[in-house]
């Protein structure tokens, strides 16, 4: 009896298999009717490539289907798309496409490999009033300018959550590069987050935004802010972590799928234990460190100065630099 019943659920995994490799439109995918294939496209899963990236029971929320349905869909959909291994010469190919965003010094821009990378999140970490919030504005304009002046000629969505955005800052910035200070603002989409949650919502919702909108730029001042106040003690660190762990993972794929930069701030503590030496620790840990493709800590110099230390690259050495926020931007 039960080599029977063996029997049978291998041949519905070798149907499965078959429907897979068929698999075009989301009602192909086993388990995927109508009505479910309309609430997966509300909630921005209308391709395979996001359906395959997705956990079961992501799915199965989002879907309102069994776990074990949402594991067949899955599977199907990482069948569909061929996943697998390809060699690093075509990954060389594609990294062809990838655009970078100048930052106004020169400096900065070598200290980057050239500017802010799209399919990448770049996070600078560092003490109040050291320029992490300036490079953010800066890099909201700068995209709009044509690739051959340092942009992407695309838009930004910008998440504030400390209410430190200034569209007369940024208008300022846009008029010093010549572009027209009203026209730049209407291409700077603002949301203002309220809570660690509605920060969450804001990127998992905006395929649609950067499609329609043509973004090329996400600016997050400040990535941790709300994560740091509303996860208080080591009892809440665990939940705290695996949060920001998925907020950083929506980022990483929002950036993958559409080519796009992701800019973050981040706020910083002092370490006690520190006795000599620099006790400037950036909030997040491990997680954080991990999954920042370029991490740059700020530091405040005499007057306008500051200096830009990379702290960690794939493929850039550790380095420094200086440059300056002056009310034309951020200058060498």
């Amino acid at each position: 009896m039960a080599r029977e019943k063996k029997e049978a659920e291998e041949e519905v995994a070798v149907d499965a298999q078959k429907v897979v490799k068929k698999a075009k439109e989301l009602t192909d995918l086993p388990g995927i009717g109508e009505a479910t294939a309309e609430k997966l496209k509300k909630s921005g899963y209308d391709e395979f490539d996001r359906i395959a990236a997705s956990s079961p029971h992501e799915l199965a929320e989002v879907a309102e289907i069994g776990v074990e349905t949402a594991k067949k869909a899955i599977a199907a959909a990482r069948d569909a798309l061929e996943m697998g291994y390809e060699s690093a010469d075509r990954i060389l190919e594609r990294r062809k496409a990838i655009g970078r965003i100048d930052t106004g010094s020169k400096n900065l821009n070598d200290l980057l490999g050239g500017g802010v990378e799209t399919q990448a999140i770049t996070e600078a970490f560092g003490k109040f009033s050291s320029g992490k919030s300036q490079l953010g504005f800066q890099l909201a304009v700068s995209v709009q300018r044509p690739v051959e002046q340092g942009g992407l000629g695309g838009n930004c969505l910008f998440i504030d959550t400390e209410s430190t955005f200034r569209p007369e800052r940024v208008r300022q910035l846009a008029v010093a590069m010549g572009l027209d200070g009203d026209e730049a603002l209407k291409n700077i989409f603002v949301a203002k987050a309220v809570n660690s949650d509605h920060q969450m919502i804001l990127t998992e919702k905006a395929e649609e935004l950067v499609k329609e909108k043509n973004i090329r730029v996400v600016v997050i001042d400040s990535l941790t802010s709300y994560f740091r106040a509303e996860y208080l003690g080591r009892g809440a660190l665990g939940e705290r972590q695996q949060k920001l762990n998925r907020h950083l993972h929506t980022l990483q794929k929002l950036a993958n799928k559409f080519n796009i930069a992701v800019y973050v701030t981040n706020q910083v503590m002092d370490d006690p234990s520190i006795l000599f030496g620099d006790p400037t620790k950036p909030i997040g840990g491990h997680v954080l460190a991990h999954l920042a493709t370029y991490r740059l800590y700020f530091r405040k110099g005499k007057e306008e100065k500051r200096i830009a230390r990379l702290v960690d690259s794939p493929s850039m050495p550790e380095g420094e630099c200086v440059f300056r926020v002056c009310p034309d931007g951020v200058r060498d």
